[in-house]
């Protein structure tokens, strides 16, 4: 018997759904791709029903529906948290978080609705609708697409039912649960309270504050140490609650927050200061040392040599790099959609092997079961030219012996290239089929994107794609890093020296000194943030590379996602045609499609653009 199972995440954040039949992946997408709202909380019914006919399969096929939380355990424990931070005591609790009664208490009979309106089948012919734990999906994410056979496997996010933290052992096809720390006290919830407090949006700043924290010092690792956690040797911890709001009220931190660190919150798109970047290297200092401690006496526990992560903190990737060279471990494989959207794929995959049973075999052959997170739709070259030709828009159609040649050619000039082919990835980075991509070895190529393309912070760095054999020439990286998660130095033969005049700037002042070969994928610290591309996984993308390093000598790419700010990755050509006529995007490549900004018909938006999207 066939076994086809539909893993769902929603009404929270990252909105997703995963599609396994037989044990295989077959698809996954985010909500926010097709509804084009970041981070969208709604059922995924749009990424449903790509799943579904990415199959060729209806509902009425589907054997097992799963959700990958249990709301009403969330609601009991959080409610006895409640009970125990704030006096106000239950009717307060109740009158702060009424969406939360109205939407979750009811989830099993909301999730029937969405389903019954999306397959139009009657609530009682419905597949069996199944739910495994929050903490579970994460682990099942990590560790069964993993080329493990045996591994730890960490958890680290904001909060699950009530875990924030969890340690589980891979073993065949079963996860072992082996401890856990609980809510409130959450190195998640930690780092997203110093996104807050720095002028960030929760849930998706962090990802500045990570890229802000080599501007600054470590000046207030001392005091988060002394005033508002207490971590043991062995990486478990406590907060102390008298400075966070999260548990209790509708902001993360509260004034005893700002009386330690001299003032309120920055606002949110005011200038960052020293201070926001001083206060971004404490906190990651610290999450990077909790980390070390927490896998060090993981692995002296369980005994093994191999390490999955999942959850939001897994997507830290300053901190998996340290992990990979200080840890214990002598490997490591991250989930790359390890927060909530890939609870979706965790869900599913936990009913195969753990409620089914079925047994599971590891292809050392493989990279992993992930298919290079190319999980998402695709179009054909057929239906992209209808498109264009239906908007007027002026194209060539070149074969991949003519176009990876010309590419190379205007990267080399310093355009930058929007680069659309294959299938949409599966998780918050792109990897080579939704990208916009560009000659590293360009010092104005980093300004030039932040500032004219992605409508963003100027000090945000971008991501280097290299040859995946070529690596180690390039950074002191000798592993494959093929979703983006790990950063690393760039090599020492690749950097520039810096004279003493240049050692002695501070902050921001920092981002105007080149410091390597490759200066536009080159962070302040001469770190990277590295993709390796493999002809198995992405044979166009990697042909790119080959293309350009043929030209240049140098076998490396910028890599950052097809968006603007405060919009998600492109999911459709149209998507793509748009994004690249709202920036100074020089390129756009649709497959096998090429099209030139200067020869375009005249682009006039229906609305102002920019409003469309809320700034994070």
């Amino acid at each position: 018997m066939t076994h086809a199972i539909l893993g769902i995440s929603a009404f929270y954040h990252d909105s997703a759904a995963a599609l396994v039949v037989d044990g295989k992946i077959i698809a996954a997408a985010q909500e926010e791709r097709f509804t084009r709202k970041k981070h969208d909380e709604v059922f995924p019914e749009q990424a449903a029903r790509y799943c579904l006919q990415e199959a060729g399969l209806q509902l009425s096929d589907i054997t097992h529906v799963v959700f990958y939380d249990k709301p009403l355990v969330k609601f009991e424990r959080l409610l006895e948290t409640y009970l125990a931070y704030a006096p106000q005591g239950f009717r307060s609790f109740v009158s702060a978080i009424p969406v939360w009664l109205k939407e979750k208490l009811y989830l099993k009979k909301t999730l029937k609705r969405e389903l019954s309106a999306l397959s139009g089948l009657a609530e009682k012919d419905l597949p069996p609708l199944m739910f495994t734990e929050h903490h579970q999906s994460h682990a099942a994410s990590a560790y069964f697409p993993s080329p493990f056979e045996k591994a730890a496997v960490m958890c680290l996010d904001g909060v699950g039912e009530w875990a924030t933290s969890s340690v589980w052992l891979g073993d065949g096809n079963q996860l072992l649960p082996k401890w856990e720390i609980d809510f409130p006290h959450s190195l998640g919830l930690l780092y997203s309270a110093f996104t807050y407090y720095t002028g960030f949006k929760v849930n998706s700043g962090e990802y500045k504050l990570m890229g802000l924290a080599p501007y600054g010092e470590p000046k207030y690792v001392d005091l988060i140490l002394d005033k508002l956690l207490d971590v043991k040797d062995d990486g478990t911890f406590r907060l102390d609650m008298s400075y966070f709001n999260y548990a209790t009220g509708l902001t993360m931190t509260n004034s005893k927050f700002d009386a330690l660190f001299g003032g309120p919150p920055r606002k949110a798109e005011s200038e960052v200061s020293q201070k926001e970047m001083d206060m971004a290297r404490s906190i990651q200092v610290v999450t990077e040392e909790i980390v070390l401690k927490l896998a060090r006496t993981v692995q002296k526990e369980l005994g093994v040599d191999n390490l999955c992560l999942a959850g939001g903190v897994a997507l830290n990737c300053v901190s998996n790099g340290r992990l990979l060279r200080e840890g214990p471990f002598k490997n490591i494989w991250v989930q790359p959609a390890a927060g909530d959207a890939g609870g979706a794929l965790g869900a599913a995959l936990a009913i195969w092997y753990e409620y089914l049973d079925n047994p599971r075999t590891p292809d050392p052959q493989k990279l992993d079961d992930m298919q290079g997170s190319y999980l998402g739709p695709r179009h054909s070259n057929e239906s992209i030219a209808s498109y264009l030709d239906s908007i007027g828009a002026k194209y060539q159609q070149l074969d991949d012996a003519t176009l990876m040649p010309k590419l190379a050619e205007v990267m080399e000039a310093e355009n930058v290239v929007g680069w659309f082919q294959g299938r949409m990835e599966f998780g918050p980075r792109a990897l080579g089929g939704r990208t916009i991509t560009g000659d590293p070895r360009s010092p104005k190529m980093q300004s030039v994107m932040n500032l004219k393309i992605k409508y963003r912070e100027s000090f945000r760095p971008f991501a280097p794609a290299v040859k995946a054999e070529k690596v180690a020439d390039w950074f002191e990286h000798d592993t494959v890093s093929p979703y983006m998660l790990m950063v690393a130095p760039v090599a020492e033969s690749k950097r520039k020296a810096m004279t003493e005049a240049q050692q002695k700037l501070f902050g921001i002042e920092k981002l105007k000194v080149p410091r390597s070969e490759i200066p536009a994928v080159t962070h302040v610290d001469y770190s990277a943030r590295i993709q390796t591309v493999h002809t198995e996984t992405n044979p166009r993308f990697y042909a790119l590379l080959d293309a350009f390093e043929q030209r240049t000598g140098c076998p490396v790419l910028v890599n950052t996602s097809f968006n603007v700010r405060g919009e998600p990755i492109v999911n459709t050509p149209e998507d793509a045609y748009r994004c690249f006529m709202r920036t100074e995007m020089d390129y756009l490549v649709l497959e096998n499609c090429l099209l030139y900004k200067k020869d375009q018909p005249d682009w006039e938006e229906s609305s102002n653009w920019q409003e469309e999207f809320e700034l994070d």
